[in-house]
């Protein structure tokens, strides 16, 4: 079974609940999506509501993927640049796929939700991402057909003695 994937959803309270839930879930469950557990969802909640001002000034999209029994399962978050020198290419932030549906290729459906949905910005050419160095992320992006285009060494402090690389991939929609 598949997720079903909107861009764009009306925000609503039990969307916005249930994007909390699932930010909170992969942050408690290790995953590298700002937090680390455990996480309050206030916390997560209070982050919500920056990317939620966003999405109402513009600059961001949601996509969201809701499981059979409709609850929000994935979701990422995507932003265009307003700088004029690099409108061809977007900012996929904070992707994720609640932990009860790992290994069931929900992370992969994801990610060409995410390419199809940057399809449809205007003039867009690309989608880069970051994502923390030790976890094997860069591998799971490059089977999407993301490169990895840079790398800066330690430059995330998960907690005091373990800071991991920053790894920037791209994805040509060419």
């Amino acid at each position: 079974m598949a997720l079903t994937f909107i861009l764009d959803p009306p925000v609503d309270p039990a969307l916005r609940d249930g994007v909390v839930a699932l930010w909170t879930d992969v942050s408690d469950a290790g995953g590298a999506v700002g937090f680390v557990p455990p996480v309050n969802p206030d916390e997560v909640r209070a982050e919500l509501v920056k990317h939620l001002v966003s999405m109402v000034e513009g600059r961001t999209r949601l996509l969201v993927g809701h499981d059979q029994e409709g609850a929000v399962a994935a979701a990422a978050f995507l932003n265009a640049n307003s700088h004029r020198l690099m409108r061809h290419w977007i900012w996929a932030y904070t992707v994720m796929v609640h932990p009860r549906h790992q290994g069931k290729g929900y992370g992969r459906d994801l990610m060409y939700a995410v390419a199809d949905a940057a399809r449809g910005f205007d003039g867009v050419e690309a989608v880069r991402l970051t994502c923390r160095g030790g976890m094997g992320l860069e591998s799971f992006y490059a089977s999407c057909g993301y490169k990895e285009v840079g790398r800066v060494p330690d430059a995330i402090r998960v907690a005091p003695g373990d800071d991991r690389d920053d790894i920037t991939m791209l994805l040509s929609l060419h």
